[in-house]
Order: structure tokens, then C-alpha cells, then sequence
């Protein structure tokens, strides 16, 4: 049948894709007529955002330092605890039984939002900047071990071997094998998980987990918006100015 219709398999992905396509909308069960009409109420909501209440800059500025401190510690706690858990997990470092053990850590880790572990730290030392502080520090872990996995999985193997027939332990083949080659990468990785850190500070604040967020939702709940739209306008000054940055930084140890 294959020989008469050659084309057959060539069909079978994009009929697949559309397949499931259209189960995902069906499962959606989404309102055509709701949508039509969402746009003016949109407009209505966004219009009282409008003129920013250039007023409390201060106050925003004074919270947007402590969500940047936040996201320094938080990705620096994340990126030390991160690297153990990379070594274990890695398939070219480690038996079995520890990558199925660092890996399981990583999935766990990131299978809990962000948002859920500012809950957990709120509820353990209360509100403020320190418990939204933990909460991305172990949320990092997540995924900075992930992305050092496989920094360290892209090693050459030729290197570890000269290392090995040397007579090196595994610690010194970590050490002298592996972290020179990984630590442009893994430096990236770490400067786009402090980018990351930012936007996610910023919504830690809806559980009182300190951060420019507390504030902004504050002014939202108590429909004072355009002092919200400061906070929002603030915010995307520095992230925007923040992602610049460290795609220049990610590039330049990239050329290394």
C-alpha cells in the first residue's frame, strides 16, 4: 500500500498535529460569541490603568531593589545547590541509581510553582522578602540543575577518558574534566535564570512574599490602577534593560 501511495507517511505528522489541535480546543470549550465581545471590556479594564501616577516612583523604585536583591540570592542559592544535584544526574558522571535519584529531585522540584512554594515559605517564617527569596532559590534548583545536566552530558568524552586513565578520582574528574568546559554555558544558564528570577519576583507579591509584587497588587485590589500602572511601567524598564544585559553577557561567554 506503502509502494501505491508514497506519500502517506509524509501525512500521517500533520494530520496528527491537527488531531491534536482540535481536541485541545474542543477541551477548551471555548465561547466564540464571548470572545467577540471581550475586547471592549478589555479596553474598559486597561483604560484605568491610564495616566500612570507618576507620584509613587519612589515607592516603586524602593520596591524594585528589594525584587532584584530577592532574585540575586534566590538565583544564587538555586545555582549552588543546583550543581550537585547536576553531577549525580548526569549519565556520563554517575550510575544509575544516583541519576534516577538527582533526576527525580530535579522533576519534584519542578512540578511545584513558584507561587506555591512562596505559600509554603509564608507559612514557615511569615510574610516579606525572605520567605519569596527561599521560594525562588528552590525553584531554581528545578531548573538550573536541568540545564547544568546537560551542559555537563555535552562534555567530550575524550577528556574524561584522558582523565580516567590517569588514574583521576571522580571528584578530580569533575573538577579539572568538567567545570572548565561547562562554565561559559553554565554561567549563561544562571544569568537567564536571574532574568527569569525578576519576572517571577514580581509575582511572588500576590501570596505576600515581598517584592515589587506585594505592592503592585495592593494598588490593583484596591483599585487604585494607576499608581499600579507606575509599578507595572517600572518594572518593565528594568526587565527589559536586565534582558538586554545578560544577552550581551550570554554572548560574550558564548564566544569564549
Amino acid at each position: 500500500m506503502l509502494k501505491k501511495f508514497p506519500f502517506l507517511p509524509s501525512l500521517l505528522l500533520p494530520l496528527l498535529l491537527v488531531s491534536i489541535y482540535i481536541w485541545a480546543w474542543q477541551g477548551l470549550k471555548v465561547d466564540i460569541n464571548t470572545l467577540k465581545d471581550s475586547g471592549k471590556y478589555i479596553g474598559v479594564f486597561l483604560s484605568d490603568f491610564f495616566p500612570p501616577n507618576w507620584q509613587v516612583l519612589p515607592l516603586a523604585l524602593e520596591a524594585l531593589l528589594e525584587t532584584i536583591q530577592m532574585s540575586i540570592i534566590g538565583t544564587t542559592i538555586g545555582a549552588i545547590l543546583s550543581l550537585p544535584i547536576a553531577i549525580i544526574s548526569a549519565h556520563n558522571l554517575s550510575p544509575y541509581g544516583l541519576q534516577f535519584l538527582g533526576n527525580l529531585i530535579q522533576n519534584t522540584l519542578r512540578s511545584i510553582p513558584s507561587i506555591i512554594l512562596a505559600l509554603i515559605f509564608v507559612s514557615a517564617i511569615g510574610l516579606g522578602a525572605t520567605a519569596g527569596t527561599m521560594a525562588l532559590g528552590i525553584y531554581s534548583i528545578g531548573y538550573l540543575a536541568k540545564f547544568y545536566q546537560e551542559a555537563i552530558e555535552s562534555v567530550e568524552a575524550n577528556s574524561l577518558q584522558a582523565l580516567q586513565v590517569t588514574g583521576a578520582s571522580w571528584l578530580q574528574i569533575a573538577q579539572y574534566g568538567i567545570l572548565p568546559q561547562i562554565l561559559p554555558l553554565a554561567l549563561g544558564y544562571t544569568l537567564y535564570m536571574f532574568e527569569y528570577n525578576i519576572r517571577a519576583a514580581s509575582i511572588l507579591g500576590v501570596v505576600g512574599a515581598g517584592g515589587i509584587g506585594f505592592e503592585l497588587v495592593s494598588y490593583i485590589n484596591g483599585f487604585e490602577r494607576t499608581k499600579a500602572s507606575t509599578f507595572m511601567v517600572v518594572l518593565l524598564v528594568v526587565v527589559t534593560t536586565i534582558d538586554w544585559g545578560s544577552s550581551k553577557l550570554r554572548q560574550k561567554l558564548a564566544d569564549r
